[in-house]
């Protein structure tokens, strides 16, 4: 079980890396969901139920990961960017299901990733009320989703004035 727990809070030893594993994590998990939804087919609202499930099973696989730590968010645990990351992108392409053009989605996952991770390693508020003030599983993953919606904002924002 152990084992099992550090290949999920490490996104299968993802987070052992030694430089950047969270800004390797987004990208994996950004290449990982466009070979989902374009070469696999599979439904971005499936895809969505699955990482809401990955959200709660993450909180508490996070909680074991680091109860007898002293670093309460260690760097190798990314299962948080794969949440957080996958967030703006299912967003993004449940409300584009029509046919889109491939340079166009690979500009708009360019720019999500960009974006997450601008918005994760500078944590404005309240991305950084997590990140501080929650020291648990549900501090380190609720700090990427902020950053995920943070993205999803900006993108809202971007698609309305340019309409």
């Amino acid at each position: 079980m152990n084992r099992f727990n550090f290949f999920f809070v490490t996104l299968f030893g993802i987070g052992k890396i030694s430089k950047i594993p969270g800004s390797i994590a987004s990208l994996v998990t950004t290449i990982f969901l466009y070979f989902t939804f374009y070469v696999l087919k599979i439904s971005p609202e499936n895809i969505l139920v699955g990482v809401i499930i990955v959200f709660f099973v993450s909180i508490y696989a996070v909680n074991i990961f680091i109860k007898n730590l002293n670093e309460k968010d260690p760097k190798e645990v990314v299962i948080d960017e794969f949440i957080g990351q996958s967030i703006p992108i299912c967003l993004y392409e449940i409300a584009h299901q029509e046919v889109k053009n491939t340079n166009e989605v690979l500009t708009f996952y360019f720019i999500m990733f960009i974006l997450f991770r601008i918005f994760d390693i500078l944590k404005p508020y309240p991305v950084n009320y997590y990140d501080k003030n929650f020291k648990n599983g549900f501090g380190v993953v609720m700090d990427d989703v902020c950053a995920g919606l943070y993205v999803v904002a900006v993108l809202v924002l971007y698609m309305v004035f340019s309409s």
